[in-house]
């Protein structure tokens, strides 16, 4: 039997075949240094990298696609932008539902640097009182971090809210779009975002190693890494230009190759018939499942706008057993545990067991999630006994 694969909100699979393609091509024909020579092939590899940042640009609605560096993963943007923005005895706020991609970097920095944190609590559903959230401002806040939807409740925050209470007070917000880039419809300008940081891997369906950050024009940040990049080689300093401020070292030419095929599959399909196929499976998978007993859902109600997010428990059961029975006797990948978001299951009440995360894409299919709850179904009843 093959592999249900119900695990795209850690990695999306499987791509386009147009991805994988657009990958060997780069590989047989033009795997040059991009940006290190003038012959053909150096040439071609740095076409390639613009067209990405074109697509990207597009889907974010970027007005310069210079504006986006790439990255290996969501993990290295982030702390792109908070390494880079936040300077000593800066106050920044986010939410109690965070990533350890921006808790622990955050918490370093309280070491390091002696910023202050507040991080502002949601209810259960990760639900956020944006009352709270200006209550939390004072003189010396600089940013407010925050996900654009959970990656364990699938809720999805209102940036362009959050975008017009930091205009409102001056600060900058920092989205990371990590459950949503490619699934929902995102406008850096009308949303007010100053900084997103995405993944390729995910709803953009790109290969792993791929990812990126976009940073409005006003904003300089503090590069993460430092060395060559192809352009202004005699200077001893880093360059001022973007992107190259932001790239140091040969990029991942291949992967953002099959990167710029995913999101320009993602453009031709649209956002919004993507999010409507995967939240009406979405639906139809909390549905069933709530009509088990013992199995209890997390994060938004049914009805509720979503991601493709399906966390849930069984009785008084470990998570890591039931994911392990699913994998073993089910064949089908789910993951189970913390998420690396431990605040947030403190918000769910599920710190002692941890959860399972079923997560939906583009490719999964409805016999994937009968064969979900059929399997749930059993061993609800097993744990029972």
């Amino acid at each position: 039997m093959d592999v249900a694969y119900l695990d795209h909100a850690a990695s999306s699979w499987p791509k386009p075949p147009a991805v994988l393609e657009a990958m060997q091509e780069c590989m047989l024909h033009y795997g040059a240094n991009p940006g290190r020579g003038s012959h053909q092939m150096a040439v071609k590899a740095s076409r390639v990298l613009f067209e990405t940042r074109k697509q990207l640009g597009k889907l974010f609605k970027v007005k310069n696609p210079n504006d986006i560096s790439f990255s290996l993963n969501t993990t290295m943007a982030l702390n792109q932008a908070i390494m880079g923005f936040l300077k000593e005895g800066d106050h920044v706020i986010c939410t109690a539902i965070e990533h350890n991609s921006v808790r622990r970097p955050l918490e370093y920095l309280k070491q390091t640097r002696g910023i202050q944190i507040s991080y502002v609590k949601t209810n259960a559903k990760g639900e956020l009182n944006l009352d709270d959230v200006k209550a939390a401002v004072n003189t010396k806040t600089a940013l407010l971090v925050c996900s654009h939807s959970s990656n364990l409740l699938g809720n999805i925050l209102p940036i362009a809210e959050l975008g017009e209470l930091c205009r409102g007070v001056g600060i900058k917000l920092l989205v990371d779009a990590a459950q949503t880039a490619g699934t929902v419809d995102i406008d850096v300008t009308k949303m007010g975002i100053h900084m997103l940081a995405f993944p390729g891997h995910k709803s953009l369906l790109g290969p792993q190693g791929t990812g990126g950050l976009y940073i409005d024009p006003d904003i300089e940040l503090v590069p993460l890494l430092y060395g060559g990049t192809g352009s202004q080689s005699e200077m001893i300093e880093q360059p001022k230009v973007r992107p190259d401020r932001y790239e140091s070292g040969t990029q991942n030419t291949v992967g953002i190759a099959g990167l710029g095929e995913g999101v320009k599959f993602v453009l031709n399909k649209t956002v919004g018939k993507i999010h409507a196929k995967e939240w009406a499976q979405t639906q139809y998978l909390m549905a069933s499942l709530a009509e088990i007993e013992g199995v209890h859902i997390l994060g938004p109600d049914l009805g509720q706008n979503k991601t493709a997010i399906v966390s849930f428990t069984i009785h008084q059961t470990d998570s890591s057993e039931i994911a392990f029975i699913l994998d073993q006797t089910f064949q089908i990948a789910v993951r189970a545990g913390y998420h690396c978001t431990p605040l947030a299951h403190e918000m769910a009440g599920t710190m002692e067991r941890g959860a399972v995360r079923a997560s939906i894409g583009y490719f999964t299919t409805d016999e994937e999630l009968e064969r979900l709850v059929t399997a749930v179904q059993e061993i609800a009843k097993h744990m029972k006994s």
